[in-house]
């Protein structure tokens, strides 16, 4: 029996195959079908896609043998491999000098006609074949053995497919984890500084109080400063927990809302002080979502309509409409509009594009994040339609 030999490139070969991370898997029915088809088209009762380790091959998918794997010294495989033609036939293994006195041919499986084709990766190294084995002599012509090569091809585009699967799930499992790592530390930090900030800015108005006729001028200037930069900060708090929060909403809590009642709601809540126009635009009557998320969602933009607005007096329509999965949304200002360069930005998280809004205020870039996180929780999108000088328009779906 003439061993087979060590690939070239083994160390290589070696890493290519475990990149797979195949071995010792389960079986699965679309390589099984692969190798079934193999094994009626080349008329044989057994084939098989056998991977080649250090030390043996093993099967992932196997139709009309008992074992699951041999020793690769005894392997036909491991010659394949090997093979610059990148094929292996044997007609007559009883008649080989290779093959004649191995414990393959001589016991069970009783391995007299073999044919493999070697299955290469990417980076073209052989991790394997897929093969197919009688017990009696026998030949292929040029039409089977075209379709095991068409068949070897479709296998490892399989097998690489499965790797860029698992890859990306294994890339969206550590991105989720890791956002959820900073979701938690900045809810924790936030709660955390929430309460100690409280406490210096009521220690700075009992300050003011009781000694500011104690400072000049500039010390008045600079007591000021302080209380304003605590008070940014709080809110920037109030915004991270408020993001951090969007995650627990129970979006499958839903219930009837009333399109007129909730637009008179946002009228009373949020025109009171500002001079708000808000126009409803629809055929329905009613929705059922979530009455929180919506309630979130249209707080949200409607008190953006407001605060950047750059008129006289706000103006707000909110149309509703809807199509087989989705509730669809828009909500259009008379505002100063978004450049187009910015559309995409203004949804990021501490992204903010205004300087300050028309109090003289900072954004903290929190607000459309929420929005944008909340929208995704509930499977739908949201985009803005917008130019400078020509209001904005925020478009979202929610799923029913």
């Amino acid at each position: 029996m003439l061993k087979p030999q060590t690939h070239k490139d083994e160390n290589a070969r070696l890493a290519s195959l475990h990149s797979y991370k195949l071995l010792d898997t389960i079986p699965e029915q679309d390589l099984d079908d692969l190798t079934s088809l193999a094994s009626e088209i080349c008329g044989t009762p057994i084939a098989l896609i056998s991977l080649v380790d250090q030390n043996r091959q093993w099967f992932k998918s196997n139709k009309g043998l008992d074992a699951t794997e041999t020793p690769r010294e005894v392997a036909f495989c491991a010659h394949a491999i090997n093979e610059s033609s990148e094929m292996l036939i044997v007609e007559d293994a009883k008649n080989d000098s290779r093959f004649f006195d191995n414990p393959l041919v001589t016991d069970q499986p009783f391995v007299t006609f073999y044919a493999g084709v070697t299955l290469k990766s990417e980076s073209n190294l052989p991790i394997g074949t897929i093969c197919v084995i009688d017990h009696i002599p026998r030949k292929l012509n040029s039409q089977q053995i075209s379709a095991l090569r068409a068949i070897s091809k479709q296998v490892m585009y399989l097998i690489e497919l499965k790797k860029s699967q698992r890859i990306q799930n294994e890339l969206r499992i550590s991105c989720e984890s890791k956002s959820l790592a900073l979701e938690q530390f900045a809810y924790v930090a936030a709660h955390d500084l929430k309460s100690p900030l409280a406490n210096i800015s009521s220690l700075i108005k009992l300050f003011e109080q009781k000694y500011n006729d104690k400072l000049d001028a500039k010390g008045q200037l600079i007591m000021q400063s302080v209380f304003e930069s605590s008070e940014k900060l709080r809110k920037l708090i109030d915004g991270l927990l408020k993001y951090s929060k969007t995650d627990d909403l129970q979006i499958s809590d839903k219930a009837e809302v009333d399109l007129n009642k909730l637009c008179d709601s946002l009228s009373i809540m949020l025109g009171f002080k500002n001079d708000l126009k808000l126009q409803l635009k629809t055929e329905l009557k009613a929705i059922y979502v979530n009455p929180t998320v919506i309630d979130q969602i249209l707080i949200n933009l409607i008190t953006n309509a407001i605060k950047y607005c750059d008129k006289s007096h706000v103006d707000v329509e909110l149309a509703v409409a809807e199509n087989d999965t989705h509730y669809l949304f828009s909500v259009k200002d008379n505002g100063p509009g978004i450049a187009p360069k910015h559309h995409d930005k203004i949804f990021n998280i501490f992204e903010v594009m205004a300087l300050k809004d028309k109090n003289g205020q900072r954004g903290n870039g929190i607000g459309l994040a929420s929005v944008k996180k909340i929208v995704e929780k509930c499977k739908g999108e949201i985009k803005v339609e917008s130019d400078l000088g020509k209001g904005s328009n925020f478009i979202f779906s929610l799923a029913k």
